[in-house]
């Protein structure tokens, strides 16, 4: 049986949300990242970063969310969470997930983790940190909005990549989660991204994956 390391709200949700999507069994092994046990031998046995998901999949060992997503929409592909190989759709969900990775998350991680980038007691650099990852943020979650906004118009279609939910939702829906308590205006709040991320919320799967972890609404 997949077995899945996770912590709540931690990027271990995208895994999480997918495999209730595919409907596989699979096995939760909670990571108590307050008690320091993603730093543990144990875990980094798994996982030498140290970082929140990794995934066991028989003798395979992977971890890094993007990984980990490719590699279930590919042992599923009659769950249709991913385009066909080689195809143009593909092309943009390889793009799409490469932003949502590389980009969006790799500058909220420096939001919520300034301690990295700022040595102690330099409360005036993190402030400042905070304030442009915050503002780059942003200019991302613009970057979707808009993009939603082009394919509505276009072509009435409700997904990032266009008519059809895929993977990349998921991983949209779980990054801008994290901008919920943010003191500019969270993903939440724009015309286009609002609405869309409400047609993720509505998924069985998310709703199951939201209630196994504990999760306190309002969701975003």
């Amino acid at each position: 049986m997949i077995q899945l390391h996770f912590s709540p709200s931690s990027a271990a949700m995208v895994p999480h949300i997918l495999l209730h999507e595919l409907g596989v069994p699979f096995e939760k092994i909670l990571v108590d990242t307050s008690a320091g046990a993603h730093r543990s031998e144990e875990y980094r046995k798994l996982n030498p970063n140290g970082l929140i998901p990794t995934l066991v999949d028989g003798e395979l060992v992977l971890y890094e969310t993007a990984a980990i997503c490719l590699h279930l929409c590919d042992t599923h592909p009659e769950a249709g969470l991913a385009p066909a190989v080689g195809s143009v759709e593909r092309a943009h969900f390889y793009k799409w997930l490469m932003w949502l990775t590389n980009t969006l998350q790799a500058t909220l991680i420096v939001y919520f983790y300034t301690d990295r980038w700022m040595n102690p007691g330099n409360a005036a650099g993190v402030t400042e940190l905070k304030s442009h990852a915050e503002a780059r943020v942003g200019q991302m979650l613009d970057q979707l909005d808009a993009e939603l906004a082009r394919l509505e118009k276009l072509h009435g279609q409700p997904w990032l990549l266009g008519a059809k939910y895929s993977a990349v939702d998921i991983y949209t829906l779980t990054l801008c989660r994290w901008t919920r308590n943010f003191a500019s205006s969270p993903a939440r709040s724009r015309p286009h991204l609002g609405p869309y991320l409400q047609r993720v919320l509505a998924r069985p799967a998310v709703i199951q994956a939201f209630t196994d972890e504990g999760l306190a609404q309002p969701w975003i």
